[in-house]
């Protein structure tokens, strides 16, 4: 494959092989004149998280986020509802127990977070058995 300023020749529905510069379709798998294929990566069921599950085990505040491999903020989320707990009774005695709310709209915003945050749980390595 030859390396000049020339306007590349490759439309939206093709594309040039890495190895050789063969012209292929857009989603071809492997290249008819040299040996590339693409490489796709092995789909497992091991390594996901389940949003709903994590906005489940989110009743107890951090859970959720442990569960999806954020421990960090998970534990700053455990160790916050215990703040908001006791703010949320301190408005709670002042407003004739409206300030309980604020606890319900603390978990909620936790359980809500846990949903949406990104995975963060890897694979486990491959295990190569035992070593003699």
């Amino acid at each position: 494959m030859e390396y000049t300023d020339a306007p590349s020749t490759q439309t939206a529905d093709t594309m040039l092989c890495p190895n050789c510069g063969q012209r292929l379709p857009k989603e071809a798998q492997a290249c008819d004149r040299c040996d590339w294929k693409r490489e796709n990566p092995a789909e497992t069921a091991e390594g996901t998280a389940s949003d709903a599950m994590a906005a489940l085990l989110s009743i107890v505040p951090g859970l959720g986020h442990v569960y999806k491999g954020y421990r960090g903020i998970g534990l700053l989320f455990a160790i916050g509802t215990l703040v908001v707990l006791g703010f949320s009774g301190l408005a709670a005695i002042a407003s004739a127990g409206f300030g309980l709310g604020l606890a319900v709209f603390y978990w909620v915003g936790v359980a809500m977070h846990a949903y949406a945050i990104k995975d963060r749980v890897v694979p486990s390595e491959k295990d190569e058995g035992e070593q003699y």
